[in-house]
Order: C-alpha cells, then sequence, then structure tokens
C-alpha cells in the first residue's frame, strides 16, 4: 500500500451511489465448487490475469476539515458483469469510526462503520481487441479517468490471521509495512488479513463481460510456477505500471487449507491487493491476493511476498453475508465460479535432496542429506560444537536426531563447511545426484530453512546460476538469484530441471555500511569441490581427508575473501 501525496494522483469527486439489488440468489453459490463445465458463466471470455487487475484510491472528501493524504494498492476484479472488486483492507483502516471495534474474533464491518467522508475510486485497464484474434489486450498509452467505486463490506480471513499470528511471532521480530510511514494506519500487521469488498457501477454498466476462473489453495504445492499482477507504486503512473507481472514459485504453504501463501514472485509496494495466479492449461486461475509485498525478518529483508488463500477469503464473505442480514444483498453480485484443479500433481520437491534443520544450541541452520548417516552443512553452523540435534521433516511431523560433527574447516580456510554423522540413519533419503557441470545462466532453485524456519518445512526459492568463478579452470563459487535468507547456510543449491546438487549455500551477502541485506546476491560452495573428498570418505570412512579444504590456494581466499570482518560486505 502507498501513502501518495495530493499531487501524484488526478481524484474526482465520489457521488452518493444507490444500488439497486437484483433477486437475491441462493449465497451456497460462491463456494458451490462446480467444475467448469457446469458452472454459470458471466460471460464466454475469461479473463485475461492482466485484465483482473486494477488500482484502488481511498481519500478524504474535498468538505472534510482535515485532509489525509489518499492511500492506493491493487485490487482484483472478480467480476466485470457486476462490478465486484477484492483489494487489501489496510488502506480503509484510518476511516474506521471506532477503531476500538476491532478484536481478534471480528469477522465483518459494514460500510456504515467507516466514515462519510471516506471516497473510493478505482483505475482499471483500458482494453483493445485484435483485428484478427480478438484476443483483448491493454491499450497502450492510454489511460482511463478513475471511476468511483463503493465499498460494500469489510471481511477477515480468519484462517489467514490464526496462521499468521502462530507463525510471525514479535520475538523474530516481523516486519510487514511497505508503504510511508502513516500513524493512523491501523496496527500495521494485525490488519494484513482484512479485505474489502468494492462495487464500481461504471465497470458493470461496460460493453466487456468477462469471469475470472479461481482455484483452491489447497491443489498448490512447493516450488509450482505462479505469477503475481499487480501495480507497483499504487495511483502513481498507473499507465506504466499496471497490470505488472511477475513470475516465480511457490516458496512455502502453511495453514488450514494453505491459508499463508509465500512467493519469490517479486513484487513492490503498491501491490498488495494484486492476484496470484496459477497456470491450467492456457488459461491463468487466481489463487491468492498478495498481502504484503516486502517482508522483514529481525531487520533483514527476506525477498518474499506474502499472499492470502483466495478461496478462503470467499469462505469467509459467504459466511458473512448468512450471518449478518446487513450484508446479505452482497450475495446477489458474488457469483463467481471455481474451476476443478489437478490434485494429484507430484510435488517438484520430490526430486530434490533433502534438506534437515541443524540445531547447535540457539544457533540452527540447514542441512544436506548425503545418505542415511552423512549430513553435510556449513561451519558457522555447528558453531564449535561436537554434538548437534538433526531435525528431518518427514511427512510433515519433525524426526529428531543427534549428530556428532566428524569435521568442521577451520575459521581460516575460505570453505565454510561441516561434516555431520548422524547416531541413527535416517533410512528413507533419497541419494542426491551431484552435479558434474554448471551453466551460467540456467535455473536452479535453493531448498532449506529460511523464511518461516522450522515451522513449515524447507522453503524453496528460484533463480537463475548467475556467476560461476574459477580457479585453474576449476569452480570454486557459485553465485544464484535466489532468495537467500537467515537460516538457509547450509541449504541445497539444486539444478531445477534434474535435481542434481550443484551446490551448498554458504550465505548472502549483507552491506554493513548501509545496514542492508540482498537475498538475491549469494555464495554458495561448489559440490565438485567436495565431490572427490566425499568418494574418498565413502570408501576410508576417515573424516581426516576434508583438512586439505583447511590449506587451500591463496587464490581461493582472494575469491572468498568478503567473508574477512574487515571487508565492508
Amino acid at each position: 500500500m502507498l501513502v501518495l501525496s495530493q499531487n501524484c494522483c488526478n481524484e474526482t469527486n465520489t457521488t452518493d451511489l444507490q444500488i439497486t439489488i437484483e433477486a437475491e440468489q441462493t449465497s451456497e453459490s460462491v463456494l458451490s465448487g462446480i467444475p467448469v463445465e457446469s458452472a454459470v458463466f458471466i460471460s464466454e471470455r475469461e479473463m485475461s490475469v492482466e485484465r483482473t487487475c486494477c488500482v484502488v484510491t481511498v481519500s478524504e472528501s474535498s468538505c472534510s476539515p482535515k485532509l489525509r493524504n489518499p492511500l492506493s494498492c491493487s485490487g482484483v476484479i472478480l467480476s466485470e458483469q457486476s462490478g465486484i472488486v477484492l483489494c487489501s483492507g489496510l488502506l480503509f483502516s484510518p476511516f474506521l469510526i471506532d477503531k476500538d471495534c476491532i478484536s481478534p474474533n471480528l469477522t465483518a464491518l459494514h460500510a456504515n462503520n467507516f466514515s462519510n467522508n471516506m471516497q473510493v475510486s478505482i483505475y482499471h485497464a483500458d482494453m483493445t481487441a485484435d483485428e484478427c484474434t480478438g484476443k483483448l489486450s491493454i491499450k497502450n498509452g492510454h489511460q482511463r479517468p478513475p471511476q468511483n467505486a463503493e465499498l460494500l463490506m469489510m471481511v477477515n480471513c480468519m484462517e489467514f490471521q490464526k496462521t499468521f499470528q502462530s507463525i510471525f511471532t514479535e520475538a523474530e521480530k516481523w516486519n510487514f509495512y511497505s508503504g510511508d510511514e502513516d500513524a493512523e494506519i491501523l496496527f500495521d500487521s494485525n490488519f494484513l488479513s482484512w479485505f474489502a469488498v468494492l462495487r464500481m457501477p461504471g465497470l458493470a454498466t461496460g460493453t466487456q463481460r468477462g469471469t475470472l476462473l479461481w482455484v483452491k489453495s489447497t491443489s498448490l504445492i512447493k516450488g509450482q510456477s505462479v505469477f503475481a499482477c499487480g501495480s507497483p507504486f499504487g495511483s502513481f503512473c498507473p499507465d506504466l505500471f499496471m497490470s505488472t507481472l511477475s513470475k516465480g514459485i511457490v516458496s512455502n504453504l502453511a495453514g488450514e487449507e494453505n491459508a499463508l501463501i509465500l512467493t519469490d514472485a517479486r513484487c513492490l509496494p503498491g501491490t498488495e491487493g494484486g492476484g496470484l495466479f496459477v497456470i491450467n492449461g492456457d488459461v491463468q486461475h487466481l489463487v491468492g491476493l498478495i498481502t504484503s509485498p516486502l517482508c522483514w525478518k529481525s531487520n533483514e529483508w527476506i525477498g518474499l511476498s506474502l499472499v492470502c488463500s483466495f478461496h478462503l477469503i470467499l469462505r469467509n464473505i459467504l459466511q458473512a453475508v448468512t450471518s449478518h442480514q446487513s450484508l446479505r444483498e452482497i450475495s446477489a453480485f458474488m457469483d463467481i465460479p471455481q474451476v476443478s484443479s489437478n490434485a494429484n500433481q507430484k510435488p517438484a520437491t520430490e526430486k530434490y535432496p533433502m534438506v534437515a534443520v541443524v540445531e547447535s544450541g540457539q544457533l540452527w541452520g540447514s542441512g544436506i542429506l548425503l545418505n542415511p548417516n552423512i549430513v553435510l552443512t556449513c561451519r558457522h553452523v555447528v558453531n564449535g560444537k561436537t554434538l548437534l540435534q538433526v531435525r528431518v521433516n518427514a511427512r510433515e511431523r519433525f524426526l529428531t536426531v543427534t549428530g556428532r560433527v566428524l569435521y568442521s574447516s577451520k575459521t581460516s580456510s575460505p570453505y565454510d563447511v561441516a561434516v555431520v554423522q548422524l547416531q541413527e540413519p535416517y533410512s528413507d533419503v533419497v541419494v542426491p545426484q551431484l552435479a558434474t557441470s554448471y551453466h551460467l545462466g540456467e535455473d536452479v532453485v535453493l531448498l532449506g530453512y529460511g523464511a518461516l524456519g522450522k515451522t513449515c518445512g524447507p522453503s524453496v526459492t528460484s533463480g537463475i546460476l548467475s556467476r560461476v568463478i574459477t580457479q585453474k579452470n576449476k569452480p570454486v563459487m557459485l553465485q544464484t538469484t535466489c532468495a537467500v535468507q537467515c537460516g538457509a547456510s547450509g541449504g541445497a543449491v539444486i539444478r531445477a530441471s534434474t535435481g542434481e546438487l550443484m551446490g551448498i549455500m554458504s550465505s548472502n551477502t549483507r552491506d554493513f555500511a548501509a545496514k542492508t541485506t540482498y537475498p538475491h546476491l549469494n555464495f554458495s560452495i561448489p559440490l565438485s569441490v567436495l565431490e572427490p573428498l566425499l568418494g574418498r570418505f565413502d570408501q576410508t570412512g576417515d573424516a581426516s581427508v576434508f583438512q586439505v579444504l583447511d590449506s587451500v590456494e591463496d587464490e581461493v581466499r582472494r575469491v572468498w575473501r568478503l567473508q574477512i570482518p574487515q571487508s565492508k560486505l
């Protein structure tokens, strides 16, 4: 969400709107779960991702004694026929008449809970049809003026709220605020689970009619490709930024029916309320709404965006309109068909190496299971300890095994490596295939316990192999664009196409002068450095074979020189 100065957007005054409610339909149609073939469609045309995106602006009427700066965010057009739009509820919090009415158990708010001086307007893309194919696309260089809209209701996604509160604890110092400071914006992260249901009558009277298709978040799997669509910077230059796409993957899932989604699709301030989409055949389907494009943990930007399940938002809308007499008229506008999804798709992570949590007292990181007995991790993760706790996520439950450190590289060594032997073998390990070559620009993923840490199993982030640094024609350092957070050290860098293990993650980048972390610039040790030593160890069982890592050449030390205390990075 963005707070814009008065001269950043061209607002039109909103007039009082009278809505004619058509014959009320049964509210069960909201979540009927009917397959595509039998759903009642609003038209024969499905809406493209770009066509669903809009910008919502909330401002103070000109007659108000105290003018606030306009607030803006992205929104999703659910139905062009009924003019229904869904967006982040955070924009509306300064206009609550009674701010003390908000409580964790509150499920919905009516429009009359908000100030009469509040004005809502929506920018949406002007579409043009291709003369040959009839396909709609955004008309470049043309911006429609904003249209008046009204707030129908606010709904609290209770499943998201519950999951959010259990995962993002105060002790870890999470921060989700992404706009300029505004003291009147309610509760910061406590209001992230609220969403606004709007109606734009001008959209309903247009000639273009389209249907937005959606799938349940229960169909999502880690590593699945997704697209985020929103408008960076909200109502600032929407002709330039509206309907901007970003591709990523599902990094992690949490809560009842995957209420909370983390994605590495790169989103910017102002995209709150934008949609997260999955591809089913040639058609995109809405699966979630962006709640926070930027997230910090202990003042470290984690490079992931927070998303709320769309079907659970709809469920909470349904429950609100059926339990509150004053909201039942809204059900007449909520005919949104669901599509069937492929629930049998296999997780992409099945072909990836297994990673575990490695705990050394109060410190912890990640580790790669090379076989039922051996875990590869980082020196700074074991932190000088001899005995560790290794926790393996087995079928959504953690199995804890004691591990003994067989080798930990010296602090003077540029290779931050440790080898741990499990006291009890873990028999379900799939022995990873080790990469023997590296191709600049190839797709890679990182698997480790960053971001959500030990809460929801390992997180997955995607990127490319951005640099391969060699000495004497042998790789000694890999760099990727995957988002790497605290806790991912010791995680696996994996070739996305084959699942081969390419490297062990050592660190991301922190600029100590600017006090800024760069999760998408990171460093890992190529497995080709360790593969000969692991082979010898496998044959002899003698961990002293790894001591050669303590006496590497000066050229290799220079490559890894940013590790030394004198470096600014």
